[in-house]
């Protein structure tokens, strides 16, 4: 197979425009790599993947009006011929984000952490059709699975939650609504909200029920 001459276009998504600006750095320094499209939030994300089709999206777990998940579910209910290959760029994600990222078209996931040349070696990976997982390139979709399934969590704290979301999410698993919540915490409902949405960010799920069930698979909140 003769080597690729023009260089990977990539879209990265991420709602920190100084994570996306050093990301471009590494990116363009390297030669092989062009960025073709940003996005800022997830909603923007799914329009420039899209309208662009770059050979990968580098796309981040937690971000605004969409989450790295929410978008990945987007995109395969509207593929229309060749699939979009994705890298999910996480700074924690436990094995069951895992799976549902991949269930959900993912190809690669790599934690923020990661050296550069992770980065780098896993969007030439996923560009030619293999997986990438942390720092391993896999060339089996079965011999990723198993991987997955055998890894457990990438950290100890998956969602880094702050105590205040985890009082949150205490609430929401004993079917508080926000009101409820504002009024036993002796906070403002708007507060409230606010912290139910980064743990909704940060968890990657998109419903309250969701968010329950995540929490007490996870032990994030008292019995």
């Amino acid at each position: 197979m003769p080597e690729r001459r023009e260089p990977l276009r990539i879209v990265l998504a991420d709602d920190h425009a100084v994570v996306r600006m050093g990301l471009r750095r590494i990116l363009e320094a390297d030669g092989g790599f062009q960025v073709v499209g940003e996005a800022q939030d997830g909603r923007e994300a799914v329009q420039k993947a899209t309208a662009l089709r770059p050979d990968v999206l580098v796309l981040d777990v937690s971000m605004p009006r969409m989450t790295g998940l929410e978008v990945l579910r987007e995109l395969k209910q509207a593929e229309n011929g060749t699939p979009l290959r994705s890298i999910l760029l996480t700074a924690s994600i436990d094995q069951a984000g895992m799976l549902s990222a991949v269930q959900l078209g993912a190809r690669g996931i790599i934690l923020k952490t990661a050296a550069s040349e992770t980065l780098l070696d896993g969007i030439r990976a996923v560009a030619a059709g293999d997986y990438w997982l942390d720092r391993e390139r896999i060339t089996h979709f079965m011999d990723f699975a198993r991987k997955l399934n055998g890894s457990g969590r990438l950290r100890n704290n998956p969602f880094d939650l702050t105590d205040r979301q985890r009082e949150i999410v205490q609430g929401v698993v004993q079917g508080m609504n926000n009101r409820e919540i504002a009024q036993r915490l002796g906070i403002s409902e708007h507060t409230a909200k606010h912290h139910l949405t980064q743990a909704f960010n940060k968890t990657g799920v998109s419903t309250r029920l969701e968010l329950a069930l995540l929490a007490r698979r996870h032990g994030l909140v008292d019995p």
